[in-house]
């Protein structure tokens, strides 16, 4: 019995240490746009909370899709977290990675409502496209 618990350990200690924790907050359904101007980030941003507009208007968010109209009510709820962590809710980065299919408009209003909430940082998130 000893040695099976010890392999189970030892295939736990592997999992945790390949594990990308990079990966976890992206999302399938989201196909980015291509850009020629997309770079890598030149570090984590910080504090990031990411949002994800899906191309029906919907914003994923905590891996649920969410409508546009009560994703205000959820930054609400991030903004009251960070201020009883002692942080301001601008110092948050959104991360707002949306399908290259989504209206613009859907990308601008989900700004809109983050301003409202107090969140001033933004990072949108793109594909590089080298074959141009």
């Amino acid at each position: 019995m000893t040695p099976m618990i010890d392999v189970t350990f030892q295939l736990i200690t592997f999992f945790v240490f390949t594990l990308n924790f990079s990966e976890a907050v992206t999302d399938d359904r989201i196909q980015l746009p291509m850009s020629q101007l997309a770079k890598p980030a030149e570090g984590p941003p910080a504090d990031p909370i990411t949002l994800q507009v899906m191309n029906d208007s919907r914003v994923i968010y905590a891996g649920e899709p969410v409508s546009l109209e009560d994703i205000g009510g959820y930054l609400e709820n991030e903004k009251r977290v960070m201020i009883a962590a002692g942080k301001e809710p601008n110092a948050a980065t959104m991360v707002i990675r949306a399908d290259g299919r989504s209206r613009t408009g859907d990308v601008q209003r989900l700004i809109a409502v983050c301003q409202e909430k107090g969140f001033e940082r933004f990072v949108l998130r793109a594909e590089y496209d080298e074959r141009r």
